[in-house]
């Protein structure tokens, strides 16, 4: 069987994006990785509605991606905040391959945001793609994509 005739109805790729493929969900991901916790704060930040930040949120929270911690500001009412679950640090990579592809090609380099720098020896992080053998750095002609045991004929 080959690639076009396979069902893609198991894609990895199209199920990651029901989950957190819309701009929206990524924003607030980007947010939760860079330590924005409460809604107020992601509302302010990031600029949506607030019915949409409580979609989203709530869509986060049910795919296990984010947890609800409570909390109480003196004075007020008990709240939640909204905190990466490890599921939810697992997307880390890929919004850092994001962040990485937009500032080689949609950003001149003094208009980086951040400058995300390993804390040990302050070189600057990129992200690579090694196989499990540890040979780093692939590129897509140094791999072999084959049909995996889950492939399925289209019908």
């Amino acid at each position: 069987m080959e690639w076009l005739e396979a069902s893609t109805e198991n894609c990895p790729v199209q199920r990651t994006l029901d989950v957190v493929g819309e701009k929206w969900t990524m924003l607030i991901l980007r947010d939760a990785v860079n330590g924005v916790r409460r809604f107020d704060d992601f509302h302010r930040h990031i600029g949506l509605s607030e019915a949409v930040l409580s979609d989203r949120l709530r869509k986060l929270t049910s795919a296990g991606i984010l947890k609800t911690v409570p909390y109480q500001e003196p004075g007020s009412r008990a709240r939640n905040e909204y905190r990466l679950t490890r599921k939810g640090w697992d997307l880390w990579p890929a919004l850092m391959a994001l962040g990485q592809w937009g500032e080689t090609y949609l950003l001149d380099p003094e208009d980086t945001l951040l400058d995300i720098r390993h804390t040990d020896c302050d070189a600057p992080v990129r992200v690579v793609v090694e196989c499990s053998a540890e040979h780093s750095a692939l590129n897509p002609w140094d791999v072999t994509a084959r049909l995996g045991p889950g492939a399925r004929r289209r019908s």
